[in-house]
Parts: structure tokens; sequence; C-alpha cells
């Protein structure tokens, strides 16, 4: 499902040349739950909007489905974010003027597709928060605009999740809830890559990737 290939990522800042990422390689499977961690400044963030397509390395291959990535144009790229990745954020990213069925539809918005308002309402029910579908953010627990998050980034059938430390702002039973939600999309055969400090949440993953420096040092399988 995912293939990097000899990822490297260098940042020109001037005078300093940052290697973010040093000769990263990682095949992910269909349906796969991964977590990477490491320590800040370890590429851990390079590394996610890199799979995220948001960013482009500097050398090496990238494939999502087959698809070679790293050579994609920008019109390509947001294509490729749109229709086959759903992102899932430490701060939920939602709007707060819009209720949680608006917020969910964004993606179909963007995508020009139909039917938008039944597809949220599906979605929502989905990950079990249809009940706050008229709700706005502000009127939501953080577990409850997590789990609208969620539902945002199934909206469009995704065959990736990347979600970004998305328990860093939950109490642990919310965090538990958010990442069994996360293991029921890999039992779908969506892979869910995570990122997090935390060994806890690792642990509800069938792989740890640690980095350290831009590169990986070590491999856990559960």
């Amino acid at each position: 499902m995912i293939e990097l290939k000899n990822i490297t990522k260098i940042y020109d800042l001037g005078t300093v040349k940052v290697n973010a990422l040093d000769d990263i390689s990682l095949s992910c499977q269909k349906g796969e739950f991964i977590s990477i961690m490491g320590h800040s400044g370890s590429g851990k963030s390079t590394m996610m909007n890199i799979l995220g397509c948001l960013d482009k390395p500097t050398s090496g291959s990238y494939h999502i489905d087959g698809q070679d990535v790293a050579s994609m144009s920008d019109d390509a790229l947001a294509v490729m974010r749109n229709r086959k990745l759903g992102f899932v954020f430490q701060s939920y990213n939602l709007l707060p003027k819009l209720t949680a069925t608006a917020n969910v539809e964004l993606p179909l918005i963007y995508a020009g597709n139909k039917n938008r308002h039944q597809r949220a309402l599906d979605a929502l029910e989905s990950v079990d928060i249809a009940d706050r579908a008229s709700h706005h953010p502000s009127e939501m627990s953080g577990g409850e605009q997590q789990r609208v998050a969620v539902a945002r980034a199934l909206i469009n059938n995704p065959l990736v999740i990347l979600a970004d430390e998305p328990t860093g702002n939950l109490d642990t039973a919310t965090s538990h809830n958010i990442m069994m939600l996360l293991t029921e999309q890999c039992q779908k055969g969506i892979t869910v890559i995570v990122v997090t400090h935390e060994e806890d949440i690792a642990k509800y993953t069938q792989r740890t990737i640690y980095l350290r420096d831009g590169k990986i040092i070590e491999e856990k399988r559960r």
C-alpha cells in the first residue's frame, strides 16, 4: 500500500543544510496499523508531511497504491490527498462556525461530490457520534471532536489514515476509545499510521518505527 525507498529530505537554510530524513525505507501493507515514535527533531513531522503528500523528498521514491508520488505535480498531489488519504490531528482542526455534519462534508465539497449531507451523517454514525451531528465544536468534548475528525478522515473512503498525535489532548479513557476506533478502521482494510510520543498509545499498533536524527533506529513488532 505504501512504500518509501531511500527517502532523504534536506532543508536548505542558507548557510546551513538540515538533513531531516536520511535514507529512510519503509513498507506498509493494506490494513496495517503502524506507529512512529521519536524525540523532537527526530524527523517524525517531516516523515508525516511526506507520507501525507504535503512535502516532497529531496531524493528517493514514494509509492501509494502503486503510484509514484514523489514525481507528481502539486495539483496531482492535492487530488491524491483528497481521494486516498485521511488526516486526523491532535488539535482536531474543526472549523468552529460549522456543525459536525458540515465539518465532515468538507472533503466532499473539495472533491465536488454530491449527496454530501447523507454521506456525512453516515460517517458520523460509523464512529458513534451521530447524536452530535448538529452541534458545533464548542458544544462537544475533546473526544467527541476527535470522533468528528475521524469521520471527516473517513468520508472519502481513504486507503490510508495519517494521525498526528491524535490522543495528545485527550484523557486516558478517551484516548483508548480513539485508538480502538482507529483499530476498527484497520480491520476494515484501511492502513493507519500514527505519530505519538506515548508508548502506551504505540502499544495499540502492530508495529512501531523509532526515529532518531532522521534515521530509523529500531522497529518493534507486536
